[in-house]
């Protein structure tokens, strides 16, 4: 059963990993909202290290507003951005 379900409002938080992590960092510590749950797979992060990346990780589709992301966005308020981000990444918000 997924943690999080759509409408849920979550926040990026910012683990500190080294290397590439597949989070974009314009999204750490930002608030979003999940559009839906996407499927759990192995966690790339592992799988980039030659590792086997298990036990599957949740991954959600998030939606954030862009004007959120960036404090001199000028675009219309209603601009959202969304991507996939793995459970760990995630808290309630």
């Amino acid at each position: 059963m997924p943690r999080f379900q759509p409408g849920d409002t979550v926040r990026v938080v910012d683990l500190h990993k080294p290397g590439h992590v597949r989070i974009p960092f314009f999204v750490r510590q930002k608030t979003g909202v999940v559009e839906r749950h996407c499927g759990a797979y192995p966690n790339p992060e592992e799988l980039g290290h030659g590792r086997p990346g298990l036990p599957p990780i949740d991954l959600y589709r998030v939606h954030f507003r862009q004007a959120h992301l960036w404090p001199d966005y000028v675009g219309p308020a209603h601009d959202t951005l969304e991507i996939e981000v793995y459970d760990h990444w995630l808290v309630p918000a």
